[in-house]
């Protein structure tokens, strides 16, 4: 077993790295209120501004996951978040709303390194019965980089302009460059067995995604579990101030608390995962809760109730739930061989959902109101209990 207390540090580092990208990545939701209300952008224009990051992620996910394979973890993600800081500094001086699409997206392009190289550090420092725990801390990333830009970014933006907020996420990803190059260690790899008679073909990996439908079961579970999430990561800001008429310090503050309990959630369910043996059916119980939350969100909203948003803050927790258990599941499967490109290929699928959730759902909801959207938001998880599978699968070399 790898050294205990390197396999914690490594994990830390992972997890402040993945936070620095996840700020810089949601930063643009969180001008949506700004952009919306006193610059004039419709909800589906903002939307599509907030989506750039992501759709950058979406382009890159996959190479960033091979050349973690190829090089190994460290400079995958200090070179990522090194350049992440630069669209940063292009971000904050770009002259228009293009351009600033642009560095958004040339950023998501970059922050997209840390994705998947650091799901590989948890898979290869930590045994298979502390992965549930470890990946529950490594995925407390998203929802931990979600709160820092909801409690920084619109204060600044209201106060001081775009510009000013975006210093934020510049400071954080050139800071996390830095300390994941000096700190991060590649995990041990097992060597490959071989014997005199070995043929070039049996000591290759074998493809996971041949030998099984699993993969691509759990890859299509976590697209549609996606579509709750970020929506109310991409919206709820926008959401309180609009139709609960929160002022954005205190709406900032909900959502913030509400990724946090998220983020603390995530580490509860892998925690289950470890204690059940199974990522599936944890997995499965977490898709049925999401369902069961946002068609309440939505109904109070409807109704006007008081109580919509704690709904929210709940709905946010179920929400967030599934991604370790699934990030688990397929570096579990995948193998270390396999590992970087398939949790790429995980985050792929999931990042192209979140790009299409901006402009998609900003739309929906300026037809419809947001108690239907919520409840088309609903129908997503519904449509991923069937596609999960019913038992665990895992690589013979993990």
């Amino acid at each position: 077993m790898p050294n205990a207390g390197r396999a914690w540090s490594m994990l830390g580092l992972g997890v402040a790295a993945q936070t620095a990208g996840t700020v810089f990545v949601s930063a643009p939701a969180f001008l949506i209120p700004l952009l919306h209300t006193e610059r004039g952008l419709s909800l589906a224009e903002a939307g599509l501004l907030a989506a750039a990051p992501t759709l950058g992620m979406v382009l890159t996910l996959i190479a960033w996951g091979a050349l973690a394979d190829r090089i190994g973890e460290r400079w995958v993600i200090a070179g990522g978040l090194a350049l992440t800081a630069g669209a940063a500094v292009g971000t904050i001086l770009a002259p228009g709303y293009v351009s600033l699409g642009l560095f958004f997206l040339l950023g998501g392009m970059a922050s997209a390194s840390t994705n998947a190289a650091s799901g590989r550090v948890v898979v290869g420092w930590f045994p298979k019965h502390r992965r549930g725990l470890a990946m529950g801390i490594r995925q407390m990333s998203q929802p931990l980089g979600v709160t820092v830009a909801a409690v920084t970014i619109p204060t600044i933006a209201s106060s001081a302009g775009i510009a000013a907020a975006l210093i934020v996420p510049l400071i954080l990803t050139a800071l996390l460059a830095a300390a994941c190059a000096v700190g991060i260690r590649n995990p041990p790899r097992a060597a490959p067995a071989t014997s005199p008679s070995a043929s070039a073909a049996a000591l290759r990996p074998v493809n996971p995604y041949r030998s099984s439908s699993f993969l691509w079961r759990i890859h299509a579970v976590s697209i549609l579990l996606v579509v709750p999430q970020f929506t109310l990561s991409t919206f709820g800001l926008v959401w309180l101030v609009t139709e609960l008429s929160w002022n954005p310090l205190t709406a900032g503050v909900l959502v913030g608390v509400s990724q946090f309990i998220g983020a603390v959630g995530r580490i509860g369910v892998g925690v289950l995962s470890d204690r059940v043996g199974s990522r599936v059916r944890p997995l499965r119980w977490v898709a049925l809760a999401a369902v069961a939350v946002m068609l309440i969100l939505a109904a109070t909203d409807a109704a006007q109730w008081g109580a919509a948003a704690v709904m929210f803050v709940i709905a946010t927790t179920v929400t967030v739930a599934d991604n370790g258990l699934a990030f688990t599941s397929v570096a579990e499967m995948a193998g270390p061989s396999w590992a970087g490109r398939a949790l790429g290929a995980q985050n792929t699928g999931q990042f192209i959902a979140a790009s299409l959730v901006g402009p998609g759902i900003g739309a929906l909801i300026g037809l419809v109101g947001y108690p239907l959207a919520f409840v088309a938001a609903a129908l997503c998880p519904a449509l991923a209990v069937p596609l999960i599978p019913k038992a665990d699968a895992e690589h013979d070399r993990l």
